[in-house]
């Protein structure tokens, strides 16, 4: 479990009765999901899903918003070890991203999060893979890799899995943010609320109702309905994410990606965005 403090751990963990509560902890930079956040929360997801007294995990964000997804200080830090030779390293850090999401998704707790602020990117993508999905009114949702010359390269089947091809290419193709009711009726989220301590009932209300069914139970469960679906399980998954990662590796370096990173470091619209 994580034991460093409040301060400067990435993830908070706490547990309380039958759930692990996690909290992405940079609340300066929007959570957004550094290498150091997604090795912590792989480290706590391995610890809950070996303890036999725990059902459920929570996830959340804190100082107001889930995840603006991914670190670019990560990107920069992937350059640098190209330059030095390592040819795959922006390959390499996409794919671990991809692996959490897996993770995330097949973990045998049942996995809630808690969904406010901003929930861009990879905090979009780490949303599809949750079992249960709730949104305060004032969540705002968003891919919006393509206007930085990216390509939402690992979160991409999980988003299409979650409300199906037609809807995940308009929020992707258009880069668009939708609302928590929006989101309601696409199936992204399960349920709205009004605000920060609706949400904290809501969570609750959702692990009562998870406490009474039987922990073994639970577990068989989530796995037969996860291998019902051929999308979500098998090589096939894995083929893709791969392949995906090189996608990435090639944008992120090629001329698109270079300005929109520049772009977005420097807060002014892309070259190619009209002036």
């Amino acid at each position: 479990m994580n034991t460093e403090d409040t301060v400067t751990a990435p993830v908070l963990s706490r547990r309380e009765g039958h759930a692990i509560f996690l909290t992405l902890n940079r609340p300066e930079q929007r959570n957004a999901l550094s290498l150091r956040m997604v090795d912590a929360l792989l480290e706590e997801l391995e610890s809950a899903g070996n303890d036999p007294a725990i059902r459920a995990l929570v996830l959340r964000g804190t100082g107001g918003h889930f995840s603006a997804g991914a670190d670019v200080s990560d990107m920069l830090n992937a350059q640098q070890l190209v330059e030095r030779g390592q040819e795959d390293a922006f390959e390499k850090l996409n794919r671990r991203f991809g692996n959490l999401l897996e993770r995330f998704e097949r973990s045998p707790l049942v996995t809630i999060v808690a969904l406010e602020g901003s929930i861009m990117g990879g905090g979009l993508g780490l949303a599809c893979t949750a079992d249960i999905a709730i949104a305060s009114r004032n969540a705002r949702f968003s891919l919006p890799e393509a206007r930085l010359g990216l390509v939402p390269a690992q979160v991409a089947p999980f988003v299409v899995a979650r409300i199906g091809q037609s809807q995940a290419r308009r929020l992707a193709l258009a880069g668009a943010s939708i609302d928590a009711a929006e989101a309601l009726r696409l199936g992204l989220v399960h349920s709205t609320v009004t605000d920060c301590a609706a949400l904290d009932a809501a969570v609750a209300e959702q692990l009562t109702a998870v406490g009474r069914c039987a922990p073994a139970a639970l577990a068989t469960t989530k796995r037969l309905l996860l291998d019902s679906d051929p999308a979500a399980a098998g090589p096939g998954r894995e083929r893709l994410l791969d392949h995906a990662a090189r996608l990435f590796s090639r944008a992120v370096q090629g001329a698109e990606g270079r300005e929109g990173t520049r772009a977005f470091i420097e807060k002014r619209p892309a070259g190619w965005q009209p002036q």
